[in-house]
């Protein structure tokens, strides 16, 4: 009988054990903050963006703003996938989207209407 009892408290300790390493931590919303992009190839040059994102509501929300940190769009709308997130947005009066690709924990490719790449870094706030 007391292997028994011991038996089903080795049984008991072992799932309990397994559901321990199941409850993981929540993982750091790694698109939300600012990302300083540089797009490469445009007509125009190689313009350089601030894109400011938040969670609000479970939710990434935002807005794009220019090299002096002045916005000049917001993000109408933002699609997230495992790896990567899209932001919709209105610039010079067409709709353009952009493509934020994980490539390590501080920097990311992006592509603007899967045609011009860039690149960007992540904006550490100095307090």
């Amino acid at each position: 009988m007391k292997k028994l009892s011991a038996l089903f408290a080795g049984l008991f300790f072992l799932l309990l054990s397994f559901n321990a390493k199941a409850q993981t931590p929540a993982a750091k919303d790694y698109y939300a903050g600012k990302w300083d992009i540089v797009l490469e190839g445009l007509p125009q040059g190689d313009p350089r963006m601030i894109v400011s994102l938040e969670r609000k509501d479970g939710k990434l929300t935002g807005s794009i703003m220019d090299s002096t940190k002045k916005e000049i769009a917001k993000i109408s709308k933002v699609e997230e996938t495992d790896k990567s997130v899209t932001v919709y947005f209105t610039a010079q009066e067409y709709d353009v989207n952009l493509q934020i690709n994980k490539k390590d924990e501080d920097n990311v490719t992006v592509s603007l209407l899967g045609m011009f790449e860039g690149k960007g870094v992540r904006v550490k706030e100095t307090k």
